[in-house]
């Protein structure tokens, strides 16, 4: 007879595996189904989850696709938090046509001087 399969709550997972900083918010997440187990919508925090499920669920701006490698025990560290999964969210290369962000923070004066100017010689 085989062995049954280890599962842990899917809200727990979540924060044991750090994609979110409180429990609550992987709670809500789930219960707002925005988690899909194995492509499948879920809209309970207590659904089972175990070695071998695909989630895949919003953060920040992206959407990340995870595969479960192990249920987890305890919210440990960083490294040992990203054991307990694999990344398969896919890589999103930057638009060439997307504006840059600005670097080196505030405009100085100087900057903003130049700016100005440049606005009223295109109005001319």
């Amino acid at each position: 007879m085989t062995a049954p399969r280890e599962t842990i709550r899917l809200d727990k997972w979540l924060w044991f595996a750090r994609f979110f900083k409180t429990r609550g918010l992987a709670a809500k997440l789930v219960t707002d189904s925005h988690v899909r187990v194995n492509g499948t919508r879920v809209s309970k925090a207590s659904h089972a989850v175990g070695p071998g499920d695909t989630l895949t669920f919003p953060q920040a701006d992206l959407i990340r696709v995870v595969r479960i490698l192990a249920p987890g025990t305890r919210r440990g560290p960083a490294p040992e938090a990203q054991t307990l999964y694999d990344d398969l969210t896919p890589v999103v290369e930057k638009d060439a046509s997307a504006p840059e962000a600005r670097k080196g923070g505030r405009p100085t004066k100087k900057d903003r001087r130049d700016l100005m100017a440049d606005r009223s010689s295109s109005l001319e």
